[in-house]
C-alpha cells in the first residue's frame, strides 16, 4: 500500500465530516479521518453508489439541484468540518446556491475546504504561478470555478463561514494513473514544444486537506500540486517503461486528432508553485513528482494482488 507513515495525521478526533460530492478525493480523506473516530457523511446522485457509500460506513444521501437536502439543520447539526468537491455549473455553484446560507448559521462549524482548480490561472506560458497570481481564465471551465470561489468567499466575507480554497492539480492515484490509461490503450504521447502539465497524488491532497483541518485560516486560499511540472508525453512514457509496455508513438500537437475538450487542456501552460502548502501548513509531500507517484501506484497493485493471492490460498487451505 501508499506509504503513509509520514504523512500529517489529524490533531482531533471524534469530529464529523461532511462531504459534498463523494468523490475520488473525498473518500481518501474520509478514509484517513474515520481510522481516527471521524464520522463521515456525504452526498451523490447515484442510488447504487449510496447503498455503497452506506456499507462503508458513510451516512449517504442524494443531492442534486433536483433532489435537496431534506432538513439541512438536522443533516448539519453534529457536522464540524465541511468539504465542497461538486463541480460548478452554468448555473453557479449547486450548494452555495441551496445550502450557502445554511451552512454559515451552523454555530459548530470549524472548518469548510472549497476544492477549486488551478486552471482559474490561465496561461502563463510556462511561467510560475502562486496563489498572489491574478486568477484570468481562458477556459469555460477556469471561469465557473472563478465564479464558483466568489460565491463562497462572498458567504465567507457576509456570513463569517469559516472557508478555505484549494486549487488543486490534475488528481491522479490508485486506479486513476498514466499506469491505467496506458493499459486501457487511451494513453497518447502529444508532443507540444515547452508545454508542461501540473498534478498531484490524491494521497497528498488528502493530507494537506488534513493539515489545513489541523490550523484553519478562514480566507486562505492554496495552491496543491507536486514539486514537478512535467509534458504528458514524459509521464505515459515512464508509466510504459514501469510496466513493460511499449510506448505509444510521438504525435506532434498540431498533427493530432482529439476532442476540442481534450484539445483545450493544452492552450493553458503554466508551472503552479506549491511553497505556502508547506511553508504554512508543515505539509512534507509523499509523491514530490510522478515518477515516485506512479511507482506507488504500481506498489499498491503487486500489494493487493499478493493479498487476494493469500486469501485465495489460505480459502483452498480451509
Amino acid at each position: 500500500m501508499a506509504d503513509t507513515q509520514h504523512s500529517i495525521e489529524p490533531l482531533s478526533h471524534s469530529k464529523k465530516l461532511f462531504c459534498f460530492g463523494y468523490g475520488y478525493t473525498a473518500s481518501f480523506l474520509a478514509d484517513r479521518l474515520m481510522k481516527f473516530g471521524w464520522k463521515v457523511a456525504g452526498t451523490t446522485t447515484d442510488p447504487e453508489k449510496r447503498d455503497y457509500m452506506r456499507h462503508a460506513g458513510i451516512e449517504a444521501m442524494l443531492y442534486d439541484q433536483n433532489h435537496p437536502l431534506v432538513d439541512p439543520f438536522d443533516t448539519f447539526k453534529d457536522v464540524t468540518h465541511v468539504l465542497l468537491s461538486i463541480p460548478p455549473g452554468a448555473d453557479g455553484d449547486t450548494v452555495a446556491s441551496l445550502n450557502g446560507a445554511d451552512l454559515a448559521q451552523m454555530p459548530q462549524l470549524e472548518w469548510v475546504g472549497y476544492l477549486s482548480t488551478t486552471s482559474v490561472y490561465g496561461n502563463h506560458d510556462g511561467a510560475w504561478v502562486d496563489e498572489t497570481t491574478e486568477v484570468e481564465p481562458t477556459s469555460r471551465r477556469g471561469t465557473l470555478r472563478v465564479d464558483a470561489e466568489q460565491q463562497w468567499q462572498s458567504l465567507r466575507m457576509n456570513d463569517g463561514l469559516p472557508l478555505e480554497i484549494f486549487r488543486l492539480s490534475g488528481i491522479y492515484g490508485p486506479g486513476r494513473s498514466a499506469i491505467d490509461s496506458v493499459r486501457a490503450g487511451t494513453a497518447r504521447r502529444i508532443d507540444k514544444p515547452d508545454h508542461v502539465f501540473n498534478r498531484i497524488h490524491v494521497e497528498d491532497i488528502a493530507q494537506t486537506l488534513i493539515a489545513a483541518m489541523n490550523q484553519p485560516k478562514p480566507g486562505a486560499i492554496y495552491n496543491v500540486s507536486d514539486d514537478l511540472p512535467s509534458a504528458s508525453s514524459e509521464v505515459v512514457t515512464f508509466a510504459c517503461n514501469l510496466i513493460g509496455i511499449d510506448a505509444p508513438p510521438v504525435t506532434r500537437f498540431d498533427q493530432a486528432e482529439m476532442a476540442p475538450i481534450v484539445r483545450s487542456f493544452y492552450k493553458d501552460n503554466k508551472r503552479v508553485r506549491n511553497n505556502k502548502i508547506k511553508q504554512a501548513l508543515g505539509v512534507e509531500l509523499l509523491y514530490p513528482d510522478y515518477r515516485s507517484g506512479l511507482q506507488a501506484c504500481l506498489a499498491i497493485e503487486d500489494d493487493t494482488a499478493a493479498l487476494l493471492a493469500f486469501e485465495q490460498d489460505d480459502a483452498k487451505a480451509g
